[in-house]
């Protein structure tokens, strides 16, 4: 029997504040360059979230230990680039992602973008990472994984919601899922590496 990882702690809301440029959000960037705060910028509003704690980061180590697991196995030339900070400023936009991954090198920035959601409210996270061009995004909340694939191109980009990965071809994610929401840390990795070899 699978359990979930934990119980959903209480959601958090982020501080938002409305009307800055571009330049009044890297001094305010510069002011609280200190361990602890996170932030990110979409079109003049400024999100500050505290760093996330212990339940969001057993999520964002699970999932990137099975897929890294997965791409090893299915003979990705990949690179984990983390929580790297993602920027432009034509498009009003900075954001980190909880994990990302260039799946193929050569690459200037990340394929995926993994999202680990434990707060309400706060920037619209697809709207970001359309301005960013980041292919494919995957969302868990909830012990649900949603995957959005970006489609289209200029001013017809837009995020479609998908049942299978495009940039992580042939993984199985209602197995991935299954082993995220799983208890024991170990016991997920086993099971979701035996399913593998099969």
């Amino acid at each position: 029997m699978t359990a979930a990882i934990i119980a959903p702690p209480r959601k958090e809301s982020p501080l938002l504040f409305e009307g800055l440029t571009w330049r009044e959000f890297k001094a305010v960037e510069q002011l609280l360059d200190r361990p602890g705060y996170r932030l990110s910028f979409l079109d003049g509003v400024l999100e500050i979230k505290l760093m996330p704690g212990e339940p969001h980061e057993t999520v964002k180590e699970r999932i990137g230990a099975l897929l890294e697991l997965y791409l090893l196995m299915a003979g990705f030339d990949f690179t984990p680039t983390g929580s790297m900070t993602l920027e432009s400023e034509t498009g009003k936009v900075k954001r980190e992602a909880d994990k990302s991954y260039k799946l193929a090198p050569g690459r200037r920035l990340p394929d995926l973008a993994l999202e680990i959601v434990f707060s309400s409210g706060g920037l619209d996270k697809l709207e970001a990472y359309k301005r960013l061009k980041i292919p494919e995004v995957w969302f868990w909340e909830d012990g649900l994984l949603e995957v959005y694939y970006l489609r289209g191109e200029g001013n017809t980009l837009h995020y479609e919601k998908v049942s299978s990965s495009e940039e992580v071809k042939g993984i199985d994610l209602d197995l991935l899922l299954r082993c995220i929401n799983m208890v024991n840390h170990v016991d997920a990795v086993k099971t979701f590496q035996q399913a593998l070899q099969k």
